[in-house]
């Protein structure tokens, strides 16, 4: 039997007819050649298939039939079928093409001629498609068994989507396709386009066949870009989500089997919004999210993928940098039929420049910059196409659609292509379709006109405006009165920024600090064995003596001597009293172990005997020295004067940072300096006194001690996150940035969900004007931190309801401002305090505890204006870290940041407590009064200067020791000082 010519027998095929020779040419040194070696299991599509041949196929171009062979009864076809195409990096075939378009195959039934059939009648089996890929990632050769999806007989057949056969593959080429400088220096760059959502009212799934697009273009060669286009999207209808995780897509357009859209092992996993890159990521916008994901929307679900060779991947980087949004543009076009009326030559040249709903969304890829970051995904918003406001964030002067507009491919119907409709349903759809017609014709004549018209002399704002309008697509608007936006993948193989290991880094940091050196080996270990078993054989007698005396009494010494037989009649009772008791036993476990000790230590034995005489030699030698030690023991005991007991020491740790703190604030800073010293000598390893002391020279801006006090800090423990940081805030305040950037990058590394090592790392980067990286720390801060507010209201929802019921509660009934002020006294002082108050830090309100205290207490007094909670922040939270340790520097970098949001109260008492540092009274007062003004409660311990005879300076003094020292180690209530 012949190969067949076509598929002329299946209704609307895809495939041209072509007689294409089976026997293959000697490739070239350029050629990708493809072997088809056999098919297997084909029974399991159709049973009673005898004879197949398989289609090779590339880029839309039939590259060869095999020859028709038999199907063996076990469903297996050998084949051996081999054909190849030409491949050229500037010309067709390009590294491009090669990295995102895979090898399409399909395996062909021949059936046998009829009587009055001119030709012979072939139908589709299945198809299967190869991935090239691997050429691109250092292979010259590779094998492998491709699924071989099933062609459905008719539209409404539906099969399995698994494929229970395959095809057996192998792709080679002479040489690599790219170098070892390519493979290093390049990259691999893939776009997943998901899906547009919440879309114009305009779109809807009847009437006139529309083809859905989108289109980025990327560098690929140098300055050379690449566009990568996105066609065919399906508009369905509202109802279900899409499912996850669901299969990525390949953009081809003359499938018949649906199954084989799908690339192998690539999904769409979706995720939190909260980790998304995007837009509409924040707790605000999930309840829009999740309604738009189930109403009408436009997937496409396809991936597109680009090699990036060394320059380009330098450009990419530069045009990210300068730009930071890329532009991802948008449209609806009709599709226009090849069998259409002819149009003159205006018309057509109208048609091929207009673009219908032309949105475009700007993508932030700014995180592609930040080390180690190598995928971003996330939702981003789509507006009207405005050129102006293209050029004016990406740079881009000219529309990527509008210049692929007049392409054929973008225009002319397919009819295989998924997504758009059969030509029945574009005869159904005539009459809209000349409506839609004829409204773009009306649309085209009111343009000439217009530009035909007289112009008039406008003022440049009136002309501005103008222009503004003019360029405005009123089709494009509807995207963002309808609020679309799209979701999108973009990944890298490489990351553009390595990021250092964590071994790097620590590596780095013992090069600049090196660890304190170990303790010296134990020399006398065998003597510490020794003391040991004296002081268990000393305690153990000490105890046998006190069983001894509560038996028969304690001998006094004129009681004379007591006889033989009555010594061994006490013994007698004694050993009985003991071992009844289980003493005696207890007593020979406490001596087990330091009788392991001395033979470990002493003999040095740790291994098995080999032989039962050494064992019981060993055993007799060492009871024999057991017993000796023993009477020194007891010699000692009996003998030795009792020793005076060791003095306590007359202070504690806490005691002396207690009475530190204190000089700090008298100004006393020799005696303060003095307890911190005391303090580490009474434990130089203890990281906690090398930080305190190191803040208290950061206090006096000694920053050189304060390094040292640091540095030695981290010695102790490398991996101890404040003493990086601070080592850090040091290494900046001495201009030391390169050993800042080392620091500060090893805390986030240890410890990647603290808060503060993000933030400061944040502020690191502003000042170091390095904007990219600043954003990503401070991005990942808030990610951490709001993870920790939601890890606390899970637990506060859980377990502290009703505590946090009952707190709101007595706090909703706390007096107002105009209740703690007497009839008579004038605005601003107060002369009656409540006893007792708590301290207003800078700390985390408890989520929603307003709104669980007006439902559980409705009856209850409303909240009382003035109180504000204080607002939980990433910088207050570095603030809060930064005062601390004095590290003043920083903290107005954080209040600058949060002075952005709107200030509170937490603000200004940190602002004021800086200025009070640097004893700068009249401004800690100006912002103790603003904190005053949004909280009342500071009201008191921050009195007016008319309500007392005392200076603003002792009062603003007086205010900060009260909220910041923690007198209540010494004083039952510090407010009473006030």
């Amino acid at each position: 039997m012949e190969a067949p010519e076509g598929l002329s027998a299946r209704k609307g095929s895809c495939l041209v007819p072509q007689a294409v020779p089976g026997e293959s040419q000697p490739p070239s040194a350029n050629a990708v050649q493809i072997t088809v070696t056999k098919a297997q299991d084909l029974k399991s599509i159709r049973s009673d298939t005898s004879f197949t041949l398989v289609r090779v196929e590339y880029d839309g171009v039939i590259l060869g039939d095999s020859s028709t062979v038999q199907v063996l009864p076990n469903g297996t076809a050998n084949y051996n079928f081999t054909t190849s195409f030409e491949y050229s990096p500037d010309g067709p075939n390009s590294l491009v093409d090669i990295a995102q378009k895979p090898v399409l195959l399909t395996v062909i039934e021949a059936l046998q001629k009829q009587k009055k059939q001119k030709e012979e009648k072939a139908v589709p089996l299945g198809q299967a498609v190869v991935d090239l890929l691997p050429l691109l990632q250092g292979q010259c050769s590779f094998t492998l068994l491709a699924p071989l999806y099933a062609v459905p007989t008719s539209p409404s057949e539906s099969l399995h989507p698994e494929a229970k056969c395959g095809l057996e593959v192998t792709v080679r080429t002479e040489k690599p396709l790219l170098s070892a400088s390519q493979l290093s220096n390049g990259n691999f760059l893939s776009v997943t386009l998901e899906a547009a959502y919440s879309v114009p009212d305009a779109f809807i799934p009847t009437g006139p066949p529309q083809n859905y697009m989108a289109c980025l273009q990327v560098p690929a060669a140098g300055e050379k870009e690449v566009p990568l286009l996105f066609q065919n999207g399906v508009l369905k209808p509202g109802g279900e989500k899409e499912s996850l995780p669901r299969p990525k897509k390949w953009s081809l357009a003359n499938i018949m089997a649906p199954a084989a859209l799908n690339i192998p092992n690539s999904f769409i996993f979706g995720g939190p919004y909260e980790d998304e890159d995007g837009e509409l990521n924040t707790t605000e916008d999930r309840e829009f999210r999740i309604q738009a994901e189930s109403m009408k929307r436009i997937v496409w679900d396809t991936e597109r993928r680009c090699y990036l060779d060394p320059a380009a991947v330098l450009v990419l980087q530069k045009r990210i940098a300068e730009c930071r949004y890329w532009p991802v543009e948008v449209c609806r076009m009709p599709v226009v039929s090849s069998s259409k009326g002819k149009t003159s030559k205006a018309d057509k040249g109208d048609e091929d420049r207009q673009i219908f709903f032309h949105g475009v969304a700007y993508v932030n890829m700014v995180p592609l910059l930040c080390p180690g970051v190598k995928r971003i995904r996330g939702a981003f918003r789509v507006f009207a196409y405005q050129d102006s406001e293209v050029f004016e964030k990406t740079k881009q002067q000219q529309s990527i659609l509008r210049d692929l507009r007049p392409q054929a491919s973008l225009t002319k119907e397919r009819p295989c292509t998924p997504g758009i409709s059969s030509p029945l349903s574009r005869a159904v759809a005539s009459k809209p379709q000349r409506e839609e017609k004829e409204k773009s014709t009306r649309e085209r004549e009111f343009n000439r006109r217009t530009s035909y018209a007289p112009k008039v002399q406008l003022s440049d704002a009136a002309l501005e405006g103008e222009n503004t309008e003019k360029s405005l697509s009123l089709d494009g608007q509807q995207y963002a009165e309808a609020g679309t936006f799209l979701v999108m993948e973009i990944k890298l193989d490489k990351a553009l920024v390595p990021k250092r290991l964590r071994e790097e880094l620590t590596k780095r940091v013992k090069e600049m600090i090196p660890p304190r050196p170990p303790l010296p080996p134990r020399t006398e270990g065998a003597k510490k064995a020794v003391e040991d078993y004296h002081n268990h054989v000393t305690s153990i007698a000490v105890a046998i003596l006190s069983e001894y005396h509560d038996l028969f009494g304690k001998q006094l010494p004129g009681q004379g001597v007591i006889d033989h037989q009555t010594l061994e009649e006490q013994k007698r009772l004694l050993n009985f009293e003991l071992n009844s008791s289980g003493k005696y036993f207890a007593f020979k476990e406490q001596l087990k172990y330091a009788v392991v000790k001395i033979v470990r230590e002493k003999y040095l034995k740790t291994t098995a005997f080999e032989t039962q005489e050494q064992f019981q030699a060993f055993l007799s030698e060492l009871y024999v020295y057991l017993v000796d030690q023993m009477h020194v023991a007891l010699n000692q005991l009996l003998h030795e004067e009792a020793a005076s007991p060791v003095p306590l020491p007359r202070m504690t740790a806490e005691q002396l940072w207690l009475f530190a703190h204190e000089a700090e604030v008298n100004k006393d800073y020799k005696l303060a300096a003095l307890y911190h010293q005391q303090r580490i000598a009474q434990d130089k390893h203890n990281t906690q006194y090398w930080l305190d002391y190191g803040a208290f020279c950061l206090l006096l801006e000694d920053t050189t001690k304060a390094q040292e006090c640091f540095r030695e800090a981290l010695s102790l423990d490398p991996h101890h996150v404040r003493s990086l940081l601070l080592c850090g805030i040091v290494a900046v305040v001495l201009q030391h940035y390169e050993e800042a950037e080392i620091f500060f990058e090893d805390a986030c590394c240890l410890e990647p969900s603290n808060i503060v090592a993000w933030t400061v790392s944040g502020l690191f980067y502003e000042l170091q004007n390095n904007n990219i990286q600043a954003e990503m720390a401070f991005r990942e801060a808030k990610k951490q931190l709001q993870a920790q507010l939601a890890k606390e209201r899970s637990i506060s929802e859980g377990k502290g309801g009703k505590k946090q019921i009952a707190a709101a509660y007595v706090r909703s009934t706390s007096p107002g401002p105009e209740q703690l002020l007497p009839e008579g006294a004038p605005d601003g002082s107060a002369s009656t305090l409540p006893e007792a108050v708590e301290e207003p830090a800078p700390a985390c309100p408890a989520p929603e505890e307003e709104a669980l205290a007006s439902e559980a207490a409705p009856e209850g007094p409303p909240p009382i204006s003035g109180l504000s909670q204080p607002s939980c922040t990433i910088f207050m939270k570095a603030v809060e870290f930064l005062m601390k340790f004095n590290a003043i520097q920083f903290v107005h970098m954080a209040l600058a940041h949060e002075l952005l949001a709107g200030p509170s109260c937490p603000y200004y008492l940190a602002l004021a407590r800086t200025y009070l540092l640097k004893e700068d009274f009249s401004k800690c007062e100006e912002y103790l009064c603003e904190a005053v003004r949004i909280d009342f409660m500071l009201l008191i311990c921050c009195p007016s200067p008319s309500a007392h005879t005392g200076g603003i300076a002792e009062k603003c003094s007086l205010c900060i020791v009260c909220l910041s020292f923690p007198f209540e180690h010494v004083y039952p209530d510090p407010f009473s000082l006030c």
